[in-house]
């Protein structure tokens, strides 16, 4: 375990931070190169955008980042800031009312973004939801709520809806509201049958209304359970916090966001990596380095992308009085599939084990219970996100990933083998091994990760070229580089004993 893995001299610590870096710096300006060269092809296929930068194209593909972005430019970006301020006027003021005025404030932005046949589809399924908690039947809360997700697969429903709406991308945006209220309303509806508040069902009909229209996090997350809004928003109530600090910390966060979206920009300026995945011919034309470029270069855009996009609603989650999930954590230095799901977004591994893994029995009822329960999770995440085909490989990738993982783990703890190791290997030892494991492991999380990004042709295309064709050539390198990148992952993540 990185708790238990010892300090390596830094000389040679320096040489695996100097060879990371050097990597990905060498590795991303190959992508500029070959960007550059193939820009006017580019152009043609996939209508590059006019740069912010003068001399360089932007690369619009990206549909996630393309449509966040659009959205906070026509509204989403003021609606939030009312949101900032109203919340602190009514802390100043009257911190009693801060709840239900922030309620209703997010109700009429929401109403305002999705029409009001948008937010009646929302009330009809929380409607729905609260009333079958009403019985406190887990199993029944789970099957109504999966049914209520399962509607936005429905193509006579999605036709219906298309209609409400002069755009596609008003119709999305409805189609992220549904799903992200989803977890919401399974998560009320769980803690419901578990442990009810202890007030009247008005109250939490309110609750469950506040919860799901909460606008920091309405559209896109972060998750938080219910149980833990409705604690932290009624203790920020009866507290009257301080002005002294939060000058500074809007401040300072407000900063760190906007300097991740000069970053987030300035990559899709320099290296078109999301035209040139969409497009197979490009992805065999890659030179080798250009190649693990365009790897790295998906993830890490991946990664500040949503620095920016859960950034900002956790600064104002904060202020609200919540304790929002941690930021992801750089996935560069991300040497595990278990180190991936539990760090790069919190609040859904966290909803994940709470609400799936726990109750089907977890690690607490042997081996076979931990890859069942494991199964499920990963089986209801590719659900949510759509259940297409590239989301069953990733899924699958993701559990053979987590289960060979927990099995390794083990095999290492086992009392014969532990004994053999200590012997053997010293402490530093044993940590070059751990860092050369995470290397094998970091490249097949790589490889999921890519076909989650890019979907199964950019997998299979990187397994033949970097596995197949490559075997001698390209995969030694690459594994160099990653048992690197370990080595600064188990440095950035372990205590000194």
């Amino acid at each position: 375990m990185p708790s238990q893995l010892s300090p390596l001299p830094w000389p040679e610590i320096f040489v695996y931070w100097l060879l990371s870096l050097g990597s990905h710096f060498y590795s991303f300006y190959q992508l500029h190169k070959f960007s550059k060269e193939h820009e006017a092809g580019l152009q043609r296929e996939f209508q590059l955008e006019n740069g912010l930068f003068k001399s360089f194209k932007r690369d619009p593909s990206d549909f996630e980042w393309s449509f966040w972005t659009e959205w906070a430019r026509k509204s989403l970006l003021w609606t939030l800031v009312g949101h900032g301020v109203l919340s602190r006027l009514a802390a100043i003021f009257h911190p009693k009312l801060k709840v239900l005025a922030l309620t209703m404030f997010d109700f009429l932005a929401a109403s305002s973004l999705l029409g009001f046949k948008g937010v009646g589809v929302l009330l009809l399924q929380l409607s729905v939801a609260f009333s079958a908690a009403q019985l406190r039947k887990p199993s029944l809360a789970w099957i109504t709520n999966l049914l209520l997700l399962s509607t936005i697969h429905i193509q006579p429903l999605q036709d219906i809806q298309r209609g409400w709406y002069s755009t596609e991308e008003e119709y999305y945006l409805l189609l992220f509201s549904v799903a992200v209220c989803g977890l919401r309303f399974i998560s009320f509806s769980l803690e419901h049958c578990w442990s009810p508040l202890e007030c009247s069902r008005v109250a939490h009909l309110f609750w469950l209304f506040s919860y799901t229209f909460y606008h920091p996090f309405f559209f896109n997350g972060p998750i938080i359970t219910f149980k833990a809004y409705a604690e932290q928003m009624r203790k920020s109530a009866d507290e009257n916090s301080g002005e002294e600090s939060v000058f500074g910390y809007v401040l300072v966060r407000s900063v760190r966001v906007i300097l991740w979206w000069i970053l987030a920009e300035y990559m899709i300026h320099v290296m078109y990596m999301h035209s040139i995945h969409s497009n197979e011919t490009y992805i065999e034309l890659l030179p080798p380095w250009a190649l693990g470029g365009l790897a790295l270069a998906l993830v890490q855009f991946f990664y500040v992308k949503y620095l920016v996009l859960f950034g900002l609603p956790s600064m104002l989650a904060t202020l609200d009085g919540l304790v929002p999930p941690k930021l992801p954590r750089c996935v560069s230095i991300m040497h595990s599939f278990t180190g991936m799901w539990r760090h790069f977004d919190e609040g859904l591994y966290r909803w994940l084990i709470r609400y799936i893994y726990v109750p089907l029995g977890g690690s607490r009822h042997g081996p076979l219970s931990k890859v069942f329960s494991t199964g499920v999770a990963f089986a209801f995440v590719c659900f949510w996100h759509g259940g297409q085909d590239y989301l069953r490989y990733w899924a699958l990738m993701n559990w053979a990933g987590v289960l060979v993982e927990n099995a390794i783990r083990a095999l290492f703890a086992s009392s014969r083998l532990h004994s053999v190791v200590e012997q053997n290997f010293s402490l530093a030892m044993r940590r070059r091994c751990a860092a050369l494991l995470c290397a094998f492991s970091t490249a097949m999380l790589i490889l999921s990760n890519l076909v989650f990004l890019g979907g199964t042709h950019v997998g299979r295309i990187f397994w033949k070229r970097v596995f197949i064709q490559g075997w001698s050539t390209v995969a030694p390198p690459m594994l160099t580089f990653l048992y690197c990148f370990a080595q600064v992952g188990l440095e950035r993540t372990s205590s000194p004993p």
